[in-house]
């Protein structure tokens, strides 16, 4: 009788507390002050360096407002996109670009007109760090395979990956030795860069399910964000192109993603890239250029 007493009290109070909760106000769209701004009075500039004309500065002049930036080539094709207040973009093509601004506040967003800049030349010292070189192999493009003989690397859950050299490889396992991955031995296509005109990717990809040898090409842009000491590498993708990858991301943890990622040795002969997976242990795919 004290146990079922005991029960009726804490079934109390817990419909109590989540009416309680489910009582409080929730702010709506609806009770959001009203956008004042208007695409006249935005208060943002988008200067071209006059010294140096494949520069380009952003710069947010409100702030009360959350900004974001987003970049196309004269074809239409996604460049990259930023939310920093200020910032500074490299256009090492001739041609011509458009930039959008967004203004981002409480009650909803004001989208400025798009601003067009016009690069002469091209920025060939861009392009003197010897990482492009080995990405890309110039204008002439290269491409890039999965390495299926060793597929995949797990490095445990420590920042030491970083410096490989250091803490040495992960553990480099067999197919047949991690079947639960759904990593299967098959052609799973192929990711080229080439930055003829353009940072231009086309990329190949086989179904990850299991038996599925359907193929989907896309084709779209890249940014290759290099860092001192290699420490901060990273590739994103536009124009709904992805890293070559042979499973599903949901294996992973929710913030990783394909279309954005770090990676962590690049040689003329080795492409690796870095998955964080759910329990918080790394994994490391590696592709090889296509022979």
């Amino acid at each position: 009788m004290i146990m079922k007493r005991i029960l009726y009290i804490v079934l109390a109070a817990v419909t109590i507390s989540s009416f309680l909760f489910s009582c409080e106000p929730v702010e709506d769209r609806e009770s959001l002050p009203a956008v004042t701004q208007t695409p006249e009075t935005l208060e943002f500039s988008i200067t071209q360096n006059t010294a140096k004309k494949n520069e380009v500065i952003l710069k947010n002049d409100d702030p009360t407002v959350i900004p974001y930036w987003r970049y196309v080539d004269g074809n239409g094709n996604e460049l990259g996109h930023s939310n920093k207040s200020d910032d500074k973009v490299n256009f090492p093509f001739a041609g011509k670009y458009t930039i959008f601004y967004t203004a981002f506040v409480r009650g909803g967003s004001v989208e400025a007109a798009p601003v067009t800049v016009d690069v002469p030349e091209n920025d060939d010292a861009f392009f003197s760090d010897p990482r492009w070189t080995k990405l890309t192999n110039g204008q002439a493009g290269k491409t890039w395979v999965l390495y299926m003989t060793a597929p995949l690397e797990f490095i445990g859950n420590t920042p030491s990956y970083v410096n490989r050299e250091v803490s040495g490889p992960g553990w480099w396992p067999n197919l047949t030795d991690i079947s639960w991955a759904g990593l299967e031995n098959k052609d799973w296509g192929e990711i080229t860069f080439d930055l003829d005109g353009g940072y231009n990717v086309s990329v190949t990809q086989t179904n990850p399910a299991l038996g599925n040898t359907q193929k989907t090409t896309k084709v779209g842009t890249f940014n290759f964000s290099l860092t001192a000491g290699e420490t901060n590498d990273r590739i994103s993708f536009n124009g709904g192109t992805e890293m070559l990858h042979p499973s599903e991301p949901s294996y992973f943890s929710p913030s990783f993603s394909f279309t954005n990622v770090k990676i962590v040795e690049l040689t003329d002969t080795s492409l690796c890239f870095i998955a964080i997976r759910a329990d918080g242990d790394y994994l490391i795919y590696h592709l090889v250029p296509k022979s």
